[in-house]
């Protein structure tokens, strides 16, 4: 049957009737659209000839003003009706009218349709006009909410020799043969009939109805309502082939068709379900963020395969963890973590609360699609079944949600694993799930289970990076010896943001502090994994004391002999708070920026670049700079500062700009920064950057003295200990420093030649005691046993001393504790 709004008829021709609608068994098609405040937005000139009213007397009226809703026509209605009156005047219709008023008034999300008798203007007086309504809601952006078709059921049985209970199974479609409208024509038709519609989108429509057998309107691009008032039309099992298939009338979607139609309508419902299944393929996995795949998975069911929409998943999977290990049972806390229904916002709050984890009690169709992953179909959950499943929750009223609903859970699995399983719901007027709804939500889970296990793949993935990363991150203590420091690190924005920048303080001999920042060229694991090996190489060499650009030359052969593609740029710098100085090397690095305190200036330092390390045969090169106290080192790595498409100068500028602005601590001032240069756009990499605060350490904070190597210089020692202690007004550790000077220097004299050995105490926020001797070889703890007279002074400086160490340079060695101030003065 082949359904159109006929647009060729003249404006006199008598509503209900056209005299060119016989023109080769076109049945002329009013079509109504309603907008979301139930007025009429378009009203066709189909509707006009059937409703009796005009186009600039329907738009803008009630709809159910105008069309054939709820109110039997009482007995007296049969009487002359004026032809000039509006159609809302008519007596109301006798057939099943409330599905429409429902329609009307939103309280449907599905296609309903029926048929009604009216009295109608033009209709001769005791007769009624039969009339056929079909209502599609309107899913998608815009205004509009309601598609109602119409068609004169009089027509069928006059024209086409249908009787009524065949005409009572048509549905309106195109079909391809000789009455159906030329493509273009058609084409040329459709906007004229749907709103907001151009020529482009009437293309691609016509194309799909010619293809389909059957109208497909599309309301955006990623949502389609075809135009068929049931979900697919399975065929019955032991019917005859030529029987006709009749739904029940309460399904919601009562509309037949004539069995001559039922193949043709099979296999547009199988071809509507695959469409389905491809639209909804082609929505979700849109990102590997596994939050937005769930509240993809989860919304792409709603409304057109189900009312409600619960997704669950295993803590594992939700967490980002490795893959589940085994099959769920009892024990396996699944989380809800979203809902998608039709229902007015908030309704299942307070029942199926997103967020919410627990175990699945056993004898509950939720627990059973889990263990055994397969789909579990509830045609219609009966009052007795709703209130054994529910009684299986406690404090937990279910019966409101599921009683009278169909229900459908579909595991989601992947690579046999269920991952978790989705709860499927149609509200109790609308059509049930069946067989052919089973299979086509399993394959809905099966696409979900693929993207959400690439989602939780990936995130697993993310963890583990950034897991990774943050190991190698340093915990940096805030106060050194003589300096503040404050770092930060930004990863990057893209995918695979782990990068390999990394920054690094290390505590050096003599008050000293080493500072680092480097950055392995690239992304990914490789990159984090190869600057771990190299922050693992600094620290080492900084313990020993390698000068800066010896330590460069040498990390530059580990990265050579680590592999071809191991390149890294690295800035290196020693601060002596006693002196007043950095001495600094640069393996083509960005230079650091100094700020200084008197004036407030800033400036880049002019550092020889150098070349990365992992080129190998480059020649490293070292400078001294002269600090005051209050001057502010800023380290960075490139990410911070260059941003593509802009020159890096401009960014290495505004390092300078941000850095001297006078901030409260030195976290303000890398915010300060941070702010000023991650706000231009474009950064893509990951970004460390540290600033040091160079205090330095005042000249009368430290006492030196030189003594020679003979046992009686030890009382000497402890006495002036003893003394300089009392005068920094530090009694309370006089007699832990005596004890422990006493031990160092009493080894230091035994075990050196003839040089002569130096004491150095520093007062800073901890003690700092060194004993500096010409013995090279490092100390070594013993085990003494109980008669041994020697080998238990380093025991004793590793209980009292809050840190001690040792490192040799040259052909000397120092050793050196650390006693927190207990006391002051």
């Amino acid at each position: 049957m082949d359904f159109g709004d006929d647009r060729g008829s003249t404006r006199d021709t008598p509503p209900g009737r056209g005299a060119d609608d016989a023109a080769a068994g076109r049945i002329p098609l009013a079509v109504v659209v309603v907008d979301r405040a139930g007025l009429v937005s378009h009203w066709s000139s189909g509707a006009r000839r059937l409703f009796g009213a005009g186009r600039e007397d329907a738009v803008g009226r009630p709809a159910a003003d105008l069309l054939p809703v709820s109110g039997a026509l009482p007995d007296d209605a049969h009487g002359d009706v004026n032809d000039d009156a509006m159609p809302g005047a008519y007596p109301r219709h006798d057939g099943p009218g409330p599905d429409l008023e429902a329609s009307l008034d939103g309280h449907t999300g599905y296609a309903t349709a029926g048929r009604a008798r009216i009295a109608a203007p033009g209709v001769p007086a005791g007769e009624r006009l039969d009339v056929l309504w079909w209502a599609y809601p309107l899913v998608g952006p815009g205004p509009s909410r309601l598609l109602v078709l119409a068609a004169d059921a009089g027509r069928l049985r006059e024209e086409r020799g249908y009787d009524d209970e065949t005409a009572e199974r048509i549905s309106p479609g195109f079909a391809r043969h000789t009455e159906l409208p030329a493509s273009d024509e058609l084409e040329r038709r459709l906007p004229e009939i749907l709103p907001n519609m151009g020529p482009g989108l009437s293309s691609r429509i016509v194309a799909q109805v010619l293809e389909l057998g059957y109208p497909v309107l599309e309301f955006s691009q990623s949502e389609r309502v075809p135009v068929t008032p049931y979900w697919g039309v399975p065929r019955r099992p032991g019917r005859r082939r030529a029987e006709p298939v009749v739904p029940q009338q309460r399904t919601g979607a009562p509309v037949l068709v004539p069995a001559s139609a039922e193949e043709d309508l099979e296999y547009a419902a199988v071809r509507e379900r695959l469409e389905f299944l491809n639209e909804v393929s082609s929505r979700i996995g849109s990102s590997l963020d596994l939050g937005e795949t769930i509240r993809e998975v989860t919304s792409a069911a709603v409304p057109r395969f189900a009312d409600f929409a619960g997704t669950h998943l295993r803590a594992a999977v939700l967490a980002g963890e490795g893959f589940p290990d085994g099959p769920p049972d009892a024990q396996t806390v699944m989380f809800r973590v979203w809902v998608e229904h039709n229902d007015e916002p908030g309704r299942w709050d307070d029942t199926v609360p997103v967020g919410e984890a627990f175990a699945f009690p056993e004898h509950t169709p939720f627990y059973k699609c889990m263990v055994t992953g397969e789909p579990v179909l509830i045609p219609r959950v009966t009052e007795e079944l709703s209130e054994r499943i529910s009684g299986e929750f406690e404090k937990r009223d279910l019966r409101p949600l599921i009683g009278g609903r169909s229900l459908l859970i579909v595991p989601l699995k992947a690579r046999n694993v269920v991952l978790g399983f989705m709860v499927l719901m149609r509200r109790p007027d609308r059509v049930a799930f069946d067989d052919m709804d089973r299979t086509t939500g399993a394959e809905l889970a099966a696409r979900a289970g693929l993207v959400l296990d690439n989602a939780r793949m990936y995130t697993y993935q993310e963890n583990v990076a950034d897991t990774l990363q943050d190991s190698m991150l340093p915990q940096v203590n805030p106060r050194m010896a003589g300096c503040d420091v404050a770092t930060r690190y930004l990863p990057g924005t893209r995918l695979g943001r782990i990068g390999g920048d990394w920054f690094d303080t290390i505590k050096l001999p003599g008050s000293r502090t080493a500072l680092v920042v480097g950055d392995v060229m690239g992304h990914g694991l490789n990159s984090a994994a190869m600057m771990g090996q190299l922050r693992t190489a600094v620290q080492t060499m900084a313990a020993m004391e390698t000068p800066p650009a010896q330590l460069l030359r040498n990390l530059d052969d580990l990265a050579r002999r680590l592999g071809d593609t191991y390149l890294a740029t690295c800035l290196y710098a020693v601060y002596d708070p006693i002196r007043g100085e950095l001495h600094l090397a640069n393996a083509g690095h960005i230079p650091p920026v100094l700020v200084r305190a008197e004036d407030g200036s800033s400036e880049l330092l002019d550092l020889p670049t150098g070349a990365p390390v992992g080129v190998g045969g480059v020649a490293f090169e070292s400078v001294r700079v002269e600090v005051a106290p209050g001057d502010r080192l800023v380290l960075c790595t490139d990410g911070l500062v260059e941003v593509r498409g802009s020159d890096i100068g401009e960014g290495l500028a505004a390092l300078c700009e941000s850095a001297a602005h006078p901030a409260a601590s030195m976290d303000d001032a890398c915010d300060t920064i941070i702010r000023a240069l991650n706000t231009r756009g474009g950064r893509k990499d990951d970004v460390a950057l540290l600033m040091a605060r160079l205090n330095g350490i005042p000249g009368d904070h430290v006492a030196e003295w030189r003594f020679d190597p003979d046992p009686r210089e030890v009382g000497r020692a402890r006495r002036l200990v003893r003394a300089q202690l009392l005068a920094w007004g530090l009694p309370q550790a006089v007699e832990t420093a005596e004890l422990l000077v006493s031990e160092v220097v009493t080894n230091a004299v035994r075990h050196a030649g003839s040089r002569p050995v130096d004491l150095r105490v520093v007062r800073a926020d901890a003690l700092l005691f060194e004993v500096t001797d010409d013995e090279p070889a490092l100390p070594t703890m013993l085990g003494p046993g109980p008669y041994d007279e020697s080998g238990r002074g380093l025991r004793v400086v590793s209980r009292l001393a809050r840190e001690w160490g040792a490192t040799a340079s040259g052909h000397r060695k120092t050793v050196w504790f650390e006693q927190a101030v207990t006391g002051r003065g």
